[in-house]
C-alpha cells in the first residue's frame, strides 16, 4: 500500500522532469494512429492521462524550416516551446512542448543515445534531495510521468540525464515548467519516436538563441 501511495503521488511531486499537478480533462477520444500499439491504446485510455485542448499553434503540423540541420535531426526551440523534426526540402514537423523552467533548462548538442517505449523512471540523487522522499525506480505506464516514449540524450558518449519524453499533463504544453526535460503530448512523442533514429543529432537552443528564425508562418496541419 505504501508503494502504491508513493507512485500515485508522483504526479504531484513531479520529479524527473515534472512540475505541476494534473488537472482533470475530458476523456481521451478514440485513437486511430497507426503508430499506436495495443499497450498505447490501453494505457492512454485510462486515468491519470487525459486528452487536453491544445492551442492550435502547439498542435502537430508541418512548417517551413530555415536552419541547416540535416533531415532526421531534432531541434528544440526553448523560447518558442517547440520541437522540430527536420524533413527534406526546407520543412519540418513542429510539435508543441513543455520546456525547462528558468534555471533548469539545458542547451547544447546531443545525440539520441537510446529510445524506450513506456519508460521507467529512476530519480537522480539531486531530484531526491530537491523533491523529498522518492522511490528508487518507477515502472513505466500511465501513472509514470515519463509518458509513453522517451528519447535519451547523450553527449560525449555520456547520458546527459535529459530526455525528450511524453507527459501525463498535456494541459501544460506551451509552458516552461519542467525540471529540464522536454515533454510532448503522448500522441506527439509516439509520432516523433516512430520517425527518429538512434544516433540522430539533437540541437537544443537555449533562451534568446533566435527562435523567431527557426520557422515561418504558412504551416499545415499534420494528422
Amino acid at each position: 500500500m505504501k508503494i502504491a501511495i508513493i507512485v500515485t503521488g508522483l504526479a504531484v511531486l513531479l520529479g524527473g522532469c515534472m512540475q505541476a499537478t494534473l488537472t482533470p480533462q475530458a476523456t481521451l477520444t478514440p485513437m486511430s494512429d497507426p503508430n499506436f500499439t495495443a499497450r498505447d491504446k490501453q494505457q492512454l485510455a485510462n486515468p491519470p492521462y487525459r486528452q487536453a485542448s491544445i492551442p492550435p499553434a502547439y498542435q502537430r503540423q508541418v512548417v517551413p524550416y530555415h536552419r541547416n540541420e540535416a533531415p532526421g535531426s531534432i531541434l528544440v526551440d526553448t523560447d518558442g516551446r517547440f520541437v522540430y523534426y527536420v524533413l527534406p526540402e526546407g520543412r519540418a514537423i513542429r510539435y508543441g512542448a513543455i520546456v525547462g523552467e528558468d534555471g533548469q533548462a539545458w542547451s547544447g548538442v546531443a545525440t539520441v543515445g537510446r529510445k524506450e517505449e513506456w519508460p521507467g523512471w529512476t530519480p537522480t540523487e539531486s531530484e531526491k534531495r530537491r523533491l523529498g522522499p522518492l522511490p528508487n525506480y518507477v515502472e513505466g505506464g500511465a501513472r509514470n510521468p515519463m509518458g509513453s516514449r522517451a528519447l535519451y540524450l547523450y553527449a560525449g558518449g555520456k547520458d546527459t540525464l535529459y530526455r525528450i519524453h511524453g507527459t501525463n499533463q498535456p494541459e501544460w504544453i506551451g509552458h516552461a515548467i519542467s525540471s529540464g526535460c522536454i515533454r510532448l503530448t503522448n500522441e506527439d512523442v509516439i509520432d516523433l519516436y516512430s520517425r527518429v533514429k538512434t544516433g540522430a543529432t539533437v540541437v537544443v537552443l537555449g533562451p534568446k538563441q533566435g527562435s523567431a528564425r527557426v520557422a515561418s508562418a504558412g504551416s499545415s496541419a499534420l494528422n
